[in-house]
C-alpha cells in the first residue's frame, strides 16, 4: 500500500511540473509528457485489485510511462537537452534528406528563435545555408557554433574555408594559424593555409607549414605533393621530385604528381626516366593529354618524327588547350605541318588552380632551360624570374 502511495504522490508531482513547463514554455512537447503520465497512471490503477505476481509487468508500465521517462526527460533539460529541440533536428534532417532545403530551413530557424543556444540547430543551419551558396550567412552561423562550443575544430576550419572562398584570404590565414596553434595535428587546416601561401607566392612559408604539419601526419600524401609544387616555385627541383615521388608512393592514383615528377626529370635531362613516367600517367584521365604531349617532345628528342606526330594529335584532341603550348615550343616545328589544328571539343579541367600554374611553371622552365641551351647560354637561378614574369602576365586557365 505504502508504494501505491508513494507512486501516485511522484506521478502527481512529476505531472504538475509538467503542466508548469507547457503552461510557461508553450511546449507542445510537455502535453506528449503529460498523457504519457497520465497512461501510467492508469495502468498503475487497474493493478489494485490485482494479484502480485500478475500486477509486475503492469507496475513495470506504470513506472516507466509515468516515472522513469519523465524524470529521464527532466534530467536531460538539466543539461540542456529538450526533446522538442531534437525531435525539430530530426525533422530538419528528414527534410534535408528529402531535398527541401527550404522547409529545413524554415524549422531550423524557428527552432533557434526558441533555443538561442542550440549547437545543433546552428550548425545543421550553417550547412544548409552552406548548400545554398550563401556564404556570409553560412560564416555567421558557423562563428555561433564556436561561441557555443570552442573545441568545435570542423566548424572553426569551416570559417576560414568560407573565408578564403569569398576572397577574405587574409582572415582565413590568420584563423587557420590559430587553429594550428590549438590543434597542430589538423592535417586539412595545413593544407588549406599551405594552399593559400602558394596563392599568395609566400612558398617558403607554404614548405614550413606541410614540413611541420607531417610532424603530426607523416602519411598524409597531400601534405607531399603541397611540398612538391612548393619547392617547384622555389626551383628546388630535386628537393620537388622527391616529394611528389613520395605522395605518389602513399597514392598510387595520385597521377597529379607523377606527372610533376616526371616534368622534373626531363628538365633534368633524363630522357628515360621521364618517358617511363609520362607513360604511367597514360592510365589517368586528367593527366593523360599532358602525358602525350611530353611523350611527343621525348620521341622528337630521340629522332621519332612519325611516333611524335601520333602522340601531339591525340593530345591535341583530347585538350584543345594544348594546341596552345605547340607554338611555344620550338621543337615542334619540325611536324608542324603533320599537327591537327581543327577545333576540338571542350575540356572539362579538374586540375586546381594551384596544379594548373605548378604544371605551367614547369613547361616555361622547361622551355627556358632548352632555348639557353640552344644559345650556348648556362642556367641559373635568376632565370625563374623571368618564368615568374610570364607566368603573372598569362591568363589563368
Amino acid at each position: 500500500m505504502i508504494e501505491k502511495v508513494i507512486f501516485f504522490i511522484l506521478a502527481f508531482i512529476i505531472s504538475v511540473i509538467l503542466l508548469v513547463r507547457l503552461l510557461t514554455r508553450r511546449d507542445k512537447t510537455y502535453i506528449f509528457l503529460i498523457f504519457l503520465d497520465i497512461i501510467g497512471v492508469l495502468v498503475r490503477f487497474v493493478t489494485i485489485d490485482m494479484d502480485s505476481v500478475m500486477a509486475i509487468p503492469y507496475m513495470c508500465i506504470g513506472y516507466l510511462l509515468s516515472i522513469l521517462i519523465p524524470i529521464m526527460i527532466l534530467l536531460l533539460e538539466k543539461r540542456n537537452i529538450y526533446l522538442s529541440e531534437s525531435f525539430g533536428i530530426f525533422k530538419a534532417k528528414m527534410c534535408l534528406k528529402s531535398g527541401n532545403n527550404e522547409l529545413a530551413r524554415k524549422y531550423l530557424i524557428k527552432l533557434i528563435t526558441k533555443y538561442p543556444n542550440s549547437y545543433n540547430a546552428h550548425k545543421l543551419l550553417a550547412k544548409v545555408y552552406e548548400k545554398e551558396g550563401k556564404n556570409e550567412d553560412a560564416i555567421d552561423e558557423y562563428v555561433r557554433v564556436v561561441e557555443i562550443n570552442s573545441k568545435d575544430y570542423d566548424s572553426y576550419y569551416q570559417i576560414a574555408y568560407l573565408l578564403n572562398l569569398s576572397k577574405k584570404s587574409d582572415e582565413a590565414e590568420k584563423m587557420l594559424g590559430n587553429l594550428l596553434k590549438k590543434k597542430p595535428e589538423y592535417y586539412k587546416a595545413s593544407e588549406l593555409l599551405g594552399t593559400i601561401l602558394y596563392d599568395k607566392e609566400k612558398f617558403q612559408d607554404a614548405v614550413a607549414v606541410y614540413q611541420k604539419a607531417l610532424e603530426y601526419n607523416p602519411d598524409r600524401y597531400e601534405l607531399y605533393y603541397g611540398l612538391g609544387m612548393a619547392y617547384t616555385r622555389l626551383n628546388d627541383f630535386q628537393a620537388a621530385k622527391e616529394y611528389y615521388e613520395k605522395a605518389a608512393e602513399l597514392n598510387s592514383l595520385l597521377f597529379h604528381a607523377k606527372l610533376n615528377a616526371a616534368q622534373i626529370a626531363l628538365i633534368m635531362g633524363d630522357l628515360e626516366e621521364a618517358e617511363d613516367r609520362f607513360l604511367e600517367c597514360l592510365h589517368d584521365e586528367d593527366s593523360e593529354g599532358y602525358a602525350y604531349y611530353y611523350l611527343a617532345i621525348i620521341a622528337l628528342y630521340k629522332g621519332d618524327k612519325e611516333r611524335a606526330v601520333k602522340y601531339i594529335n591525340i593530345a591535341i584532341e583530347m585538350d584543345k588547350e594544348i594546341y596552345k603550348l605547340v607554338f611555344k615550343h620550338d621543337i615542334f616545328s619540325l611536324i608542324k605541318k603533320e599537327i591537327v589544328t581543327e577545333e576540338m571539343k571542350e575540356h572539362l579541367y579538374k586540375y586546381t588552380k594551384q596544379e594548373n600554374r605548378t604544371r605551367r611553371y614547369l613547361d616555361d622552365t622547361f622551355i627556358l632551360i632548352n632555348k639557353m641551351k640552344k644559345n650556348g647560354v648556362k642556367s641559373n637561378a635568376d632565370d625563374s624570374k623571368k618564368i615568374e614574369k610570364e607566368e603573372k602576365n598569362r591568363e589563368e586557365y
